[in-house]
């Protein structure tokens, strides 16, 4: 180790490299990087909990630290969704740059697994070029599938009085398991004007298929059935919060109907016999 403070990076071999980071209170860390995410995986799996030098060692996936991220918040954001598994950032900042100034980009990634959640964000300087990128590449392919592009939804800064209210954000994992999986409507309510079908249409289409939705403008709020659970538990960690119709929203699970189950299961048996004649 060379002083406090300084990294001592190595290059491994051609497929991992790391950096040494020694502090004079605290034990050492490093970061380990893989060209192959299967062989973080394996490492991982590996080395977590493994005895070196007679000590437990702990290992898992590293994240960016927030004080590094560029502040993009006044920049244009596009949602890219249904993306390949092997697509990555760079895949989609290269598919976009064509565009024109990109800020920003990445593919959203499960904390657990580090494997993509299917879905990205492309943020751009202007807003004529990100209007264009969504116009051009929705429904163009991308590695193996067709993406979808629309303007991604953002949280609008909290007021200084509710700001400490507003910090915690709503993580996928709690909000998938807190309802049936077979529940896929999303309650979106307090747009007291302007409340359309189409306005609900816009905002929940990039997190999967749509397959109903009701809305109640004299009250302010709406229903969005998904076609799956996971598609509604997206759609409600990333709209709650934000601003619609100068309106800020809040998601959380509606209530399935034992009757709207019952009609669908009707359909699809109707369906089968259909097919098996």
């Amino acid at each position: 180790m060379t002083s406090d403070h300084q990294p001592d990076s190595r290059r491994v071999n051609s497929s991992v490299g790391f950096s040494v980071l020694q502090h004079t209170s605290n034990d050492p860390y490093c970061f380990v990087e893989f060209y192959e995410h299967r062989d973080a995986a394996a490492a991982l799996a590996a080395m977590n909990g493994r005895k070196i030098l007679g000590k437990e060692v702990k290992v898992n996936w590293a994240t960016t630290p927030s004080s590094q991220k560029k502040d993009t918040s006044n920049h244009f954001h596009v949602f890219v969704g249904d993306l390949s598994p092997e697509i990555t950032t760079e895949d989609i900042k290269s598919a976009f740059a064509p565009f024109g100034k990109i800020s920003d980009a990445r593919v959203v990634k499960d904390m657990a697994t580090g494997k993509s959640k299917g879905y990205g964000f492309v943020s751009f300087y202007n807003k004529l070029d990100a209007e264009n990128a969504i116009v051009h590449m929705g429904g163009q392919w991308l590695g193996g599938r067709q993406i979808r592009t629309n303007w991604a939804t953002r949280k609008p800064p909290a007021p200084k009085s509710t700001q400490e209210n507003n910090t915690k954000q709503l993580r996928f994992e709690d909000v998938v398991n807190q309802s049936s999986p077979k529940n896929c409507t999303v309650y979106c309510g307090g747009i007291a004007s302007g409340l359309t079908d189409q306005l609900m249409r816009q905002t929940f289409s990039p997190f999967g298929q749509i397959m109903e939705i009701r809305v109640f403008p004299e009250k302010g709020y709406s229903f969005v059935r998904f076609s799956t659970h996971e598609s509604a538990a997206h759609a409600i960690v990333s709209v709650n919060g934000t601003t619609i119709e100068g309106h800020v929203v809040k998601c959380y699970w509606g209530k399935e109907s034992p009757d709207m189950t019952k009609n669908f299961q009707q359909v699809r048996t109707r369906l089968d016999i259909i097919r098996k004649t």
